[in-house]
């Protein structure tokens, strides 16, 4: 236990020095979070050509529920960093808390939502999307969004489930006369300074169930449907493979590849980054907390509080890249922000964003045909437009600056 007694004990005050950079480094994370996610959101709102797109609707969402946790979570969060000492009482450090696991919980899901749109709209047949991803459909899944995370977050928090069975580890293990605060009090108060914290503990039938609803879950929906999106992608760039050297064959001699065919063999490998950039950053925002929110519970609580604040401020993070990963890696989006950014100027205004004449090819798969069109960006993902129900879409992103 004196382990225990050292990661509580160990957390002191900053220098000025150390408060000027660390408040200009969470003012930074926190700036960007409300400007980038308000763009967002501005964008769609103003656009008529980014209304008409289902994904956009997950993102807007997504959008308010990153922009909530940089205004209601983030700044409490950083206050209490800078000056050491958590001054707005225990109500509202409970309400803090709950909403600090509803927002970042229905931001995750929310990302779960656009990867299996995704999924439906790239890997299925355009009438299986049009059925799945109907207004309604839509509706559900955002409500779902934000109701969900509601059982674990304001339920069990404002009736104090998380703490039910906490072990008081020092009356047990080393009782000390006077001195036998439990472990909950302990990390409250700091003895050395005299400040009282937010704290937020967890037993272990909730560290288990908000992490895997929370997080596991949606982590493996996410990367079996990118993984599908990838596969179903790269399937189709070598089809296109097999079709260029037939028609070369068929004509006896070699052909060298058309500018077209290498634009997509391009927009292949842009993709598949994009998906590995997109995987990438929800893992390492997110994977660290939700990992020590598991083993916290059966190690004894003994994870140092400053490895807590830094893996929570990681996901927090999240919240301020996710503008980045799904809007402003998209052209109509980078466009939108351009003409509100410039105040409406009329050299920034085109007929239309999303309505351009893009090359395509086709392909006759299993009885029915194919098109591949080139890439209309879709969050740094793939979005699929408008076919007869006898084509099957296949869109590929380009995320890069082009």
């Amino acid at each position: 236990m004196d382990e225990l007694d050292a990661n509580v004990s160990s957390k002191e005050g900053f220098g000025s020095v150390e408060k000027v950079v660390l408040l200009t480094f969470l003012s930074t994370v926190i700036l960007m979070a409300v400007l980038g996610n308000l763009l967002v959101m501005v964008a769609v709102c103003r656009d008529r050509q980014l209304r008409k797109i289902k994904t956009n609707y997950f993102i807007v969402s997504l959008a308010f529920a990153d922009l909530l946790v940089s205004v209601l979570v983030m700044p409490f969060g950083a206050i209490e960093l800078v000056q050491d000492v958590w001054i707005y009482g225990e109500m509202f450090c409970l309400v803090r808390t709950s909403l600090d696991v509803l927002l970042t919980t229905a931001s995750i899901f929310h990302l779960c939502c656009i990867s299996l749109d995704r999924y439906y709209a790239i890997c299925c047949q355009p009438l299986v999307y049009r059925n799945k991803m109907t207004p309604l459909h839509i509706a559900l899944m955002l409500g779902g969004c934000w109701v969900i995370p509601m059982f674990i977050s304001f339920l069990p928090i404002m009736q104090g489930w998380n703490n039910v069975g906490i072990i008081d580890l020092e009356r047990i293990f080393k009782p000390r006369l006077g001195q036998d605060l439990h472990v909950i009090e302990k990390r409250k108060f700091n003895k050395n300074s005299n400040s009282t914290y937010c704290i937020f503990m967890v037993n272990k039938p909730y560290a288990i169930t908000c992490s895997v609803v929370a997080f596991y879950i949606p982590f493996l929906l996410m990367v079996l449907a990118y993984y599908r999106i990838y596969v179903t992608a790269k399937g189709h760039a070598h089809q296109i493979q097999m079709l260029q050297r037939a028609g070369a064959a068929s004509e006896g001699r070699p052909q060298p590849a058309d500018q077209h065919s290498t634009h997509r063999m391009r927009t292949e490998t842009k993709a598949a980054k994009t998906l590995c950039i997109i995987m990438g950053c929800f893992c390492l925002c997110w994977a660290p907390f939700f990992v020590t929110n598991i083993v916290d519970p059966f190690v004894d609580y003994t994870v140092p509080g400053q490895v807590w604040t830094a893996f929570l401020w990681l996901g927090y993070i999240n919240s301020g890249l996710n503008p980045f990963l799904y809007a402003f890696l998209n052209k109509s989006f980078r466009h939108a922000f351009l003409i509100i950014l410039c105040c409406d100027n009329e050299r920034y205004r085109r007929p239309s964003i999303l309505g351009q004449t893009v090359p395509c090819s086709t392909t006759t798969i299993n009885g029915s045909t194919h098109v591949l069109r080139d890439a209309v960006e879709c969050g740094g993902q793939w979005e699929s437009q408008s076919h007869p129900p006898t084509t099957s879409p296949l869109v590929a992103a380009q995320p890069s600056d082009t």
